[in-house]
Formats: C-alpha cells, structure tokens, sequence
C-alpha cells in the first residue's frame, strides 16, 4: 500500500487543520512560522511554490497517509540537482497522534525507492537536530548512515542549530 502520494492544492485546508493542531508539537523541529502558514490560504501558498519546483525538477513534495488515506505528515525531496551530483535533501514530519506508529519510517522508505528507481538519483540527504533521536532512529531503519555535523546549519525555533547530517547511497549505480 502506497504511504505517500504527491501533494495538491486540494491538500491545503487539511494540512492548514494537522498543523494548527501540531503546531507547539512541531515548533520545536521547525524554523519559526508566520500566522498565514497555519491557515488554509497560507498553505495554498506553499502547496503553489512547492509544486512550480516540481515542475521545474527541483523538488518532490509528497504528503503522508495513514491507513485510511488521511493526511498525516508531509516528505518531501528538496534541491534536486542532476548531472553529476544526482542528489537530493529530505524533510519529513508526522503529526503527534501518528508519531512513533512507523508512519515515517515507511514514508522514509517509499520516498527513497521513488528517488532512486523513478528519478534516478544516486543521493538522498537528511539532516536532523543533533537531540532529535527519534528522527534518526528513522533515517537508520531506512538505511541512511551519519557522515557528519554542521554546526548552525538551520534556524530552528529562532536560533542556529547545529544537525546531524545523514545520507542514503543508491548501490545499484555502477561505479564509473
């Protein structure tokens, strides 16, 4: 059963709901967010720029379903770049009521068999706090291994932290 699925602008008023309710849950994860971000327009916004990327081959932002086909969560690729680089960054979240359910772990696992099988890409990156444990332990599972630390590579929660930064190789890419 497929966890992920490409994100539309139909998405907006669910995403809207799952984040007000996770916000204080999310906060401490996330950069600080404008008031319009929480609200069905504002999502409409991302939802809007995130898929022009998609279109453009830069981005692939997917939202994540629980069993039902409920929205839960949003994974997406970011910063596609070919030639010989063929890599990617991933962000992902799940709301609180899924947390810990495996929700992540599978939508890590189907977003990574999209990115090497579908698109052909030899990288995937993810970056994670360096106290987010649990994100890691997902990252982990999907066979991503820590290669190093950038010390305040992203503000989150209004100040630069430092993260942990993990990668997934593609192995079936013959080595030139």
């Amino acid at each position: 059963m497929t966890i992920t699925r490409l994100i539309t602008p139909e998405d907006a008023p669910a995403l809207a709901d799952l984040l007000r309710v996770n916000r204080d849950f999310l906060a401490p994860w996330d950069p600080l967010r404008s008031e319009d971000y929480f609200t069905a327009d504002g999502q409409r916004a991302v939802i809007a720029a995130d898929l022009q990327q998609y279109e453009q081959g830069s981005k692939l932002p997917h939202v994540i379903l629980d069993d039902s086909g409920r929205v839960i969560g949003r994974i997406t690729l970011n910063g596609i770049v070919r030639g010989p680089f063929q890599s990617c960054a991933m962000g992902y979240w799940v709301s609180a009521s899924h947390n810990g359910r495996g929700f992540a772990t599978k939508a890590v696992r189907e977003i990574v068999r999209v990115a090497f099988e579908e698109l052909g890409l030899h990288r995937v990156q993810a970056e994670t706090l360096l106290h987010n444990v649990r994100s890691q332990r997902v990252l982990e599972r999907n066979g991503f291994v820590r290669f190093g630390m950038a010390p305040e590579y992203l503000n989150i929660a209004g100040r630069w932290q430092d993260h942990a930064m993990y990668q997934v190789v593609n192995r079936s890419w013959a080595t030139g």
